[in-house]
């Protein structure tokens, strides 16, 4: 990739810090502070095994996504690696995959963001949703340094809050300030360890997935990290640290403080713990973390989404016009064209308020699964290839092939399960649909490409 400042290159402005920040920053977002709720309803204190199967699994993708991005450091490496070696429309529909699953994500946390600030004002969740969308555009529509930056302070916040939390809630916990009702037996005391059975922690799963929707922004930043050989395989290999400590250890510290079957599954676990335990001021300062959180996330979303629509349409998969950059090496039209469907979310607000968040939580998860199965597929082809060629990988995904099989079978074992819950059934009903919709992109665009090179 091109380092000057020509109107259709992106700029290497983005650190070792940044990509590692940017990394931790996905990680750690709604699905954490809000989505754990639903999921401890479901599976009790065993959502902790769930979030340490679904983090192993996890974590076995991202070093697959690693594997190919050291290996060939580009813009919206997922539709790169697909269209390369796999097939023409296998690129089409991964990248257009993505960049719905991040449009979808950006809802998502925009409506949550909304209810943070309802904790406080109770003012109507579309004009939080539509003040914070052009916040964060405006970020975007800067230097990708300016986005670095924003990203990285955001994640600051975000990490030294979930340590912080997980410090006090331990010194609460220990010295018996929090009241006779916190303590580590609250873990099996209410109905046992798994008090809705196996079953109950096979249905937390699909909740669980949603949390783990953003560590692959390690591959989208590839193109612009400025030492990728070095910084994708640091940022991949500390995901598994990250999620012991940010989503084990926090959840296991909120199930010690407090009952699990009194966690409130609509609102923040983190939030309700601590009012319940009369700390007002520390449920306020993670309410404002939590909100934190979700700009944080919906940052990002809009990152990758204008880097994914960049790299179609260095593909031919989407107009030329999106790979139009500023002086500031900035794909502007890319950005804005995301930020514009982003904005339907407002009108979705305004009518459906209350159903909002869980409809796009649903939708955002069934989308994500689909992306992750592509991304281990892609791998299989990815891997088969260099193989033929005698290109030894400088860094190796874990259990080559049969870890991309275990995952897969977990992968399309959330699809079942997500067709199993009827208020999330329409995620998996969509999905035809959607395939409907990308096939008819593809063979418009082949029909294009086609009758522009008949002319020529």
């Amino acid at each position: 990739m091109s380092h000057n400042d020509s109107s259709d290159h992106l700029k290497r402005g983005l650190s070792n810090r940044h990509i590692q920040l940017i990394a931790l920053g996905g990680a750690i977002g709604t699905g954490l502070f809000l989505g754990s709720s639903e999921a401890i309803k479901i599976a009790g204190p065993a959502v902790l095994i769930g979030y340490a199967i679904t983090g192993f699994i996890a974590f076995m993708i991202m070093r697959q996504l690693a594997e190919m991005t050291v290996q060939e450091p580009v813009a919206g490496s997922f539709s790169h690696f697909a269209y390369r070696y796999w097939s023409d429309f296998a690129g089409f529909a991964s990248g257009w995959n993505y960049w719905l699953l991040y449009i979808l994500v950006g809802m998502s946390e925009l409506t949550a963001a909304a209810g943070y600030i309802q904790h406080w004002f109770p003012i109507p969740t579309w004009i939080s949703v539509l003040a914070f969308f052009i916040l964060i555009n405006a970020v975007n529509l800067a230097a990708v340094k300016v986005y670095g930056e924003v990203e990285f302070w955001f994640a600051i916040i975000k990490v030294v809050a979930v340590i912080s939390m997980i410090l006090f809630g331990g010194w609460l916990l220990f010295s018996g300030n929090a009241g006779p009702e916190a303590t580590v037996t609250n873990l099996w005391t209410h109905g046992g360890f798994m008090p809705t059975g196996f079953t109950g922690l096979i249905l937390a799963l699909a909740v669980i997935m949603f949390s783990f929707g953003g560590l692959e922004l390690v591959g989208i930043t590839a193109a612009e990290a400025k030492d990728p050989e070095k910084t994708i395989p640091k940022a991949t290999n500390q995901v598994i640290y990250r999620i012991l400590i940010f989503y084990i250890g926090a959840l296991a510290v909120l199930l010690c403080l407090h009952p699990w079957n009194q966690i409130d599954p609509n609102q923040s676990a983190f939030v309700t713990v601590f009012d319940y335990l009369d700390h007002n001021m520390v449920a306020n300062i993670l309410n404002f973390v939590v909100l934190t959180a979700a700009l944080s996330v919906y940052n990002s979303g809009l990152y990758c989404n204008s880097r994914m629509l960049y790299s179609l349409a260095e593909q031919g998969n989407a107009p030329k016009r999106l790979m139009k950059t500023n002086h500031r090496g900035t794909p502007v039209y890319a950005v804005l064209f995301s930020g514009v469907i982003v904005l339907t979310v407002v009108v979705i607000n305004y009518y459906i308020p209350k159903e909002a968040f869980r409809i796009l939580m649903a939708l955002v998860t069934s989308t994500l699964v689909i992306n992750w199965i592509m991304i281990s597929f892609t791998h299989i082809m990815f891997r088969r290839q260099k193989n033929k060629e005698g290109v030894v990988p400088k860094f190796k995904a874990l259990f080559y092939p049969i870890g991309n099989i275990v995952c897969l079978a977990f992968l399309f074992g959330i699809l079942v399960l997500l067709g199993m819950d009827e208020g999330k059934r329409i995620s998996v009903l969509l999905i035809p649909v959607w395939v409907i919709i990308l096939g008819i992109g593809y063979a418009v665009k082949a029909f294009l490409s086609k009758q522009k090179t008949t002319q020529s």
